[in-house]
Protein backbone atom coordinates (compact mmCIF):
# COMPACT_ATOMS: atom_id res chain seq x y z
CA UNK A 1 0.00 0.00 0.00
CA UNK A 2 1.22 3.62 -0.76
CA UNK A 3 0.25 6.64 1.29
CA UNK A 4 0.10 9.95 0.52
CA UNK A 5 2.58 12.36 1.14
CA UNK A 6 1.63 15.31 3.59
CA UNK A 7 3.58 17.91 4.75
CA UNK A 8 2.88 20.02 7.60
CA UNK A 9 3.92 23.76 7.53
CA UNK A 10 3.91 25.49 10.64
CA UNK A 11 2.46 29.18 10.54
CA UNK A 12 3.87 31.68 13.44
CA UNK A 13 4.85 35.06 13.57
CA UNK A 14 8.15 36.44 15.68
CA UNK A 15 7.90 39.97 16.45
CA UNK A 16 8.62 42.33 19.90
CA UNK A 17 6.72 43.48 22.01
CA UNK A 18 6.25 46.68 20.98
CA UNK A 19 5.14 45.76 17.66
CA UNK A 20 2.06 44.25 18.71
CA UNK A 21 -1.07 45.11 19.28
CA UNK A 22 -2.76 46.96 22.30
CA UNK A 23 -4.85 43.79 23.33
CA UNK A 24 -1.82 41.56 22.67
CA UNK A 25 0.71 43.78 24.56
CA UNK A 26 -2.03 43.99 27.79
CA UNK A 27 -2.43 39.85 28.00
CA UNK A 28 1.14 39.54 27.68
CA UNK A 29 1.55 41.99 30.95
CA UNK A 30 -1.06 40.10 32.39
CA UNK A 31 1.06 36.68 31.79
CA UNK A 32 4.15 37.83 32.98
CA UNK A 33 2.15 39.63 36.37
CA UNK A 34 1.13 36.10 37.34
CA UNK A 35 4.30 34.75 36.32
CA UNK A 36 5.71 37.21 39.31
CA UNK A 37 3.46 35.05 41.22
CA UNK A 38 4.64 30.94 40.46
CA UNK A 39 5.09 29.41 43.63
CA UNK A 40 8.73 27.87 42.03
CA UNK A 41 10.70 26.97 45.01
CA UNK A 42 12.67 23.92 43.49
CA UNK A 43 12.96 24.87 39.81
CA UNK A 44 12.73 28.37 40.04
CA UNK A 45 11.08 28.51 36.82
CA UNK A 46 8.69 30.73 36.71
CA UNK A 47 5.83 30.79 34.35
CA UNK A 48 2.63 32.88 34.01
CA UNK A 49 -0.49 31.99 31.26
CA UNK A 50 -3.49 35.14 30.65
CA UNK A 51 -6.24 33.63 28.70
CA UNK A 52 -8.37 35.86 26.76
CA UNK A 53 -12.21 35.17 26.33
CA UNK A 54 -14.80 35.64 24.00
CA UNK A 55 -16.18 38.38 27.13
CA UNK A 56 -13.10 40.16 27.51
CA UNK A 57 -12.67 38.48 30.56
CA UNK A 58 -8.94 37.60 31.34
CA UNK A 59 -8.13 34.76 33.45
CA UNK A 60 -4.42 33.84 34.93
CA UNK A 61 -2.95 30.89 36.46
CA UNK A 62 1.03 30.46 37.14
CA UNK A 63 3.02 27.40 38.09
CA UNK A 64 2.54 25.82 41.15
CA UNK A 65 5.46 23.09 42.45
CA UNK A 66 5.19 20.74 45.35
CA UNK A 67 7.95 18.76 46.47
CA UNK A 68 6.41 15.94 45.17
CA UNK A 69 7.15 16.69 41.41
CA UNK A 70 3.70 15.49 39.64
CA UNK A 71 1.68 16.94 42.29
CA UNK A 72 2.35 20.41 40.76
CA UNK A 73 0.61 22.12 37.69
CA UNK A 74 1.58 24.38 35.16
CA UNK A 75 0.82 27.75 34.45
CA UNK A 76 -1.39 26.94 31.74
CA UNK A 77 -3.64 24.00 32.84
CA UNK A 78 -4.03 26.49 36.59
CA UNK A 79 -5.80 28.86 33.88
CA UNK A 80 -7.42 26.57 31.79
CA UNK A 81 -8.89 24.88 34.36
CA UNK A 82 -10.29 28.03 36.27
CA UNK A 83 -11.95 28.30 32.62
CA UNK A 84 -13.61 25.40 32.86
CA UNK A 85 -14.51 25.83 36.30
CA UNK A 86 -15.52 29.35 36.46
CA UNK A 87 -16.02 30.50 32.59
CA UNK A 88 -18.28 27.80 31.45
CA UNK A 89 -19.74 28.38 27.88
CA UNK A 90 -17.04 31.02 27.17
CA UNK A 91 -14.92 30.22 24.47
CA UNK A 92 -10.88 31.26 24.80
CA UNK A 93 -10.14 33.54 22.06
CA UNK A 94 -5.84 34.32 22.84
CA UNK A 95 -3.71 32.88 25.43
CA UNK A 96 -0.43 34.62 26.08
CA UNK A 97 1.80 32.30 27.98
CA UNK A 98 4.89 33.94 29.66
CA UNK A 99 8.65 32.63 30.94
CA UNK A 100 10.12 36.22 32.33
CA UNK A 101 13.30 35.27 33.43
CA UNK A 102 14.23 33.91 29.75
CA UNK A 103 16.20 36.42 28.34
CA UNK A 104 17.50 36.34 25.09
CA UNK A 105 15.53 34.94 21.33
CA UNK A 106 14.85 32.11 23.05
CA UNK A 107 11.07 31.05 22.88
CA UNK A 108 9.65 28.09 25.52
CA UNK A 109 6.99 27.07 24.07
CA UNK A 110 3.85 24.99 26.46
CA UNK A 111 4.36 21.27 27.54
CA UNK A 112 2.62 18.18 25.97
CA UNK A 113 0.24 17.99 28.73
CA UNK A 114 -0.64 21.60 28.49
CA UNK A 115 -0.76 21.21 24.64
CA UNK A 116 -3.40 18.36 24.95
CA UNK A 117 -5.47 20.07 27.33
CA UNK A 118 -5.64 23.22 25.22
CA UNK A 119 -6.19 21.35 22.38
CA UNK A 120 -9.27 19.48 24.07
CA UNK A 121 -10.41 23.23 24.98
CA UNK A 122 -10.39 24.01 21.25
CA UNK A 123 -12.01 21.16 19.90
CA UNK A 124 -15.20 21.86 22.46
CA UNK A 125 -14.94 25.32 21.52
CA UNK A 126 -14.81 24.52 17.78
CA UNK A 127 -12.72 28.36 17.70
CA UNK A 128 -9.46 28.81 16.91
CA UNK A 129 -7.23 29.60 19.99
CA UNK A 130 -4.10 32.32 19.05
CA UNK A 131 -1.29 31.52 21.17
CA UNK A 132 1.32 34.02 22.12
CA UNK A 133 4.55 33.09 23.76
CA UNK A 134 6.94 35.42 25.24
CA UNK A 135 10.19 35.76 26.99
CA UNK A 136 11.98 38.58 29.20
CA UNK A 137 13.32 40.32 26.92
CA UNK A 138 10.38 40.76 25.06
CA UNK A 139 10.44 38.62 22.24
CA UNK A 140 7.32 36.70 21.24
CA UNK A 141 6.23 34.10 19.01
CA UNK A 142 2.49 34.65 18.18
CA UNK A 143 0.73 31.52 16.36
CA UNK A 144 -2.99 31.72 15.08
CA UNK A 145 -4.28 28.42 16.69
CA UNK A 146 -2.87 26.15 19.28
CA UNK A 147 -2.51 23.29 16.63
CA UNK A 148 0.96 24.90 15.58
CA UNK A 149 2.39 22.80 18.47
CA UNK A 150 0.00 20.25 18.47
CA UNK A 151 -1.02 19.26 14.99
CA UNK A 152 -1.73 15.67 15.99
CA UNK A 153 -4.20 16.45 19.22
CA UNK A 154 -5.62 13.26 20.81
CA UNK A 155 -9.47 13.99 21.25
CA UNK A 156 -12.88 12.87 21.92
CA UNK A 157 -13.42 12.38 18.09
CA UNK A 158 -10.85 9.27 18.56
CA UNK A 159 -12.57 7.90 21.59
CA UNK A 160 -14.97 4.81 20.66
CA UNK A 161 -18.53 5.70 20.76
CA UNK A 162 -19.56 1.80 21.63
Amino acid sequence: MRMNKKEIHLHYTTLHLTEADRETQDLVQEAQRAASRAHAPYSKFKVGAALLLSDGTIITGSNQENAAYPSGLCAERVALFQVGHLCNGQSIRKAAIAVPHVMGEQIIPPCGACLQVFAEYRNAQDSEIQVILANGSGHLLVAPDISTFLPFSFTNKHLSSD
